[in-house]
């Protein structure tokens, strides 16, 4: 079943341009499915992701989160995802431990389940006592740890990633995967964008490759190596 489907998606910044920023962009994600979205600066990932987010319009096609419209139903739609940014955007003068508060309020957590997650996440992501200090003090991988954090607060059903391992040291960047894997066996479905592609190779199911705003590829992983004349992804993609 598919958790997220995009269908036809078609986007451009300038109304009067001819040519689209993305254009007939369509794949999905299922349900114990993890994606990879590939591609070159600029390419067009970072547009795919916030129209499917609903945070840019789009032109043409559709979105559909769990069977609800982005476009149509937005409200619904992302009650749906938890989204990580590669840009760590939070709240500084809040501590760690009130944004995940304020995340779980935002998602309507019930509140005898708020402190069991925070306790599960603290397992991967390790803030320990910084958990109550204010954002602002943080380091670059403890705000990309504490915005994982947030985004797992509402256990959704699709979480979105845009290059989740920046910052990170080692021991969590393996934290992170391991929970990705993890978090799809169970159900879910995660979509992320990366630049590295050892790591996308490593623990997709699926790669999709943009190229000028195109879809060009949608590979199956397990299979790449019997079907592509390339040693690895990284070879095959630097050839593209």
């Amino acid at each position: 079943m598919a958790v997220l489907k995009v269908d036809s998606l078609c986007k451009k910044y300038d109304p009067k341009a001819t040519e689209y920023t993305v254009k007939n962009i369509n794949f999905q994600v299922n349900k114990g499915e993890i994606v990879g979205l590939i591609g070159h600066n600029g390419a067009g990932k970072t547009t795919i992701l916030k129209s499917i987010m609903g945070m840019y319009a789009f032109n043409e096609g559709d979105v559909t989160i769990c069977g609800k419209s982005i476009k149509d139903n937005p409200v619904e739609a992302k009650r749906n995802f938890g989204f990580v940014t590669d840009n760590h955007a939070v709240f500084l003068k809040m501590t760690g431990l009130q944004y995940l508060a304020f995340m779980a309020d935002v998602y309507q957590v019930p509140a005898e389940e708020r402190q069991a997650r925070v306790d599960e996440l603290q397992k991967i992501f390790v803030l320990g006592d910084a958990i109550n200090r204010l954002i602002g003090t943080y380091s670059h991988g403890m705000k990309q740890k504490i915005c994982m954090m947030g985004s797992l607060m509402h256990q959704p059903d699709l979480w979105i990633l845009d290059e989740p391992m920046v910052g990170l040291d080692p021991r969590t960047a393996k934290a992170v995967i391991d929970y990705m894997k993890a978090y799809a066996s169970l159900g879910h479905a995660v979509l992320f964008s990366s630049h590295n592609l050892d790591t996308v190779e490593k623990v997709c199911d699926r790669v999709v490759i943009i190229k000028k705003g195109d879809l060009v590829e949608n590979l199956d992983v397990s299979s790449f190596a019997k079907t592509k004349d390339a040693k690895d992804l990284e070879e095959y993609f630097l050839h593209e």
